[in-house]
């Protein structure tokens, strides 16, 4: 079980109707740990081309996560 701070941006603030929360879960990726807060906030859909960051820099979704750590999810963006 690790313990995290979890901020959305943009769409993904959007779905869960929140800017940041404090989470406790039994999640060893970002990976993990957004599936398992899709369960809390359906409506955030799938993670196919968003990004992750932790601790403030751009990750790779299978990184491991450390107690304390700062997650922040970044929805896929479109546009031209």
């Amino acid at each position: 079980m690790i313990e995290v701070e979890v901020r959305w941006f943009a769409a993904y603030r959007e779905a869960t109707g929140v800017e940041a929360e404090p989470v406790q879960a039994d999640a060893a990726t970002p990976a993990d740990l957004f599936d398992i807060l899709r369960e809390r906030h359906p409506a955030l859909g799938s993670r196919d081309a968003a990004l992750v960051a932790v601790n403030d820099e751009m990750a790779d979704w299978e990184i491991v996560l450390r107690n304390g750590d700062t997650v922040l999810f970044f929805p896929p963006v479109a546009g031209g």
